[in-house]
């Protein structure tokens, strides 16, 4: 098996974690006589350091040359006063585009050894498992006309969606609820909205495409309630851009924190995975952060791109071995009886389980 990837460290936390992932994925590599590729390129405010651009071509023609995308983080708080497009965040932007993928896949789960992590009562996020499909290239973020009117004090943006442009996140949508459990809940404003009502059409017209999943609509505010008071009724969620951007992140109330949410962009030339807790430069640099989110992100890298499912599943229950062996990051750390451990420790653990797992399995199949 081979697989080349680009790595994208970035800002913040984002090499404290990826040296973690490397770690981990390249002792897969060794036991399991895999070729992986992995070669390090700046983005965002490393990349502005360097050369000035949030995203040196060299590092958009190397992305566009590897199979997969692994990245850190972007954002930089040393760089806010710059144009809007030179910032760090820009470069994220402008490689989303050039990579293609429309459809942002997001897993929150509730971990049985977190439910003290969690802001949730254990009765309520137990056993939750709920899967973001996010639309990745439309709405506020990309629509046009956009501006400020420095003269007025006023600004605007532009929230736009094209039926091809549902129909795709759609399937994608549908298709993964087929390997789950086949419900799919669509969430728009569409008693306000007429993008929304556009958007409830166009799924509500593809969900008839796949009678074997249940399919329901709910307005965004509505969901965002529901999902603190009753996520085990939500299956794959699936939504526009800005909505979908910030309901995955409350979903971090049912994992108990930022730093275990991963995520992959797929439907593109290339796909892209990085974990969703940002760059946090209040923590960078002081070996806290938790890399749990960026190795379950190579997880997915492995499961999308690579095809490796069973890897991809024993890196995933390496991480829930550690966790339910009572290691925890300083984001959730709780109880006196927990072990509290670095960003490099927690790597360091994930790497024995898995290497343990892989073992273990090589051993049987050989007798």
């Amino acid at each position: 098996m081979r697989l080349k990837a680009a790595v994208l460290p970035g800002d913040g936390i984002g090499p404290e974690v990826m040296k973690v992932v490397l770690r981990v994925i390249r002792t897969l590599a060794d036991i399991s006589g895999f070729e992986f590729q992995f070669q390090e390129y700046p983005i965002g405010g490393a990349a502005i350091a360097q050369s000035g651009l949030p995203l040196p071509k060299a590092t958009l023609d190397a992305c566009l040359e590897s199979d997969a995308v692994l990245l850190g983080a972007v954002g930089s708080p040393e760089f806010d006063s710059l144009p809007r497009d030179r910032r760090p965040e820009a470069g994220l932007l402008q490689l989303r585009v050039a990579l293609g993928g429309f459809a942002n896949l997001r897993p929150a789960i509730a971990y049985e050894s977190l439910t003290e992590c969690s802001p949730l009562r254990a009765s309520v996020a137990a056993g939750a498992n709920v899967l973001f499909v996010r639309e990745l290239l439309g709405g506020l973020y990309f629509g046009e006309p956009r501006g400020t009117d420095a003269s007025t004090r006023s600004a605007w943006n532009t929230m736009r969606y094209s039926e091809p442009e549902i129909e795709r996140v759609a399937r994608v949508a549908f298709e993964q609820a087929r390997q789950r459990k086949s419900k799919v809940t669509s969430v728009d404003k569409a008693n306000v909205l007429e993008t929304s009502q556009l958007w409830r059409g166009v799924v509500t017209r593809i969900g008839s495409e796949y009678p074997d999943v249940a399919l329901d609509h709910i307005y965004v505010d509505a969901f965002a309630m529901h999902l603190v008071t009753n996520p085990k009724r939500f299956d794959v969620v699936l939504t526009e851009n800005l909505f979908g951007d910030i309901l995955s992140d409350e979903a971090a109330t049912i994992t108990g924190s930022l730093g275990m949410l991963p995520s992959a962009t797929i439907g593109g030339a290339v796909n892209l995975y990085e974990p969703v807790h940002g760059s946090a430069p209040d923590i960078a640099g002081r070996n806290l952060a938790n890399p749990l989110g960026a190795i379950a992100s190579a997880a997915m890298m492995l499961r999308h791109t690579a095809a490796m499912h069973r890897e991809a599943e024993e890196i995933e229950a390496a991480i829930r071995a550690v966790l339910a062996e009572g290691h925890r990051t300083a984001d959730i750390y709780r109880l006196p009886s927990e072990h509290q451990v670095t960003t490099t420790e927690m790597g360091s653990l994930v790497e024995e389980a898995l290497t343990g797992a892989v073992i273990r399995r090589q051993a049987y199949h050989a007798v």
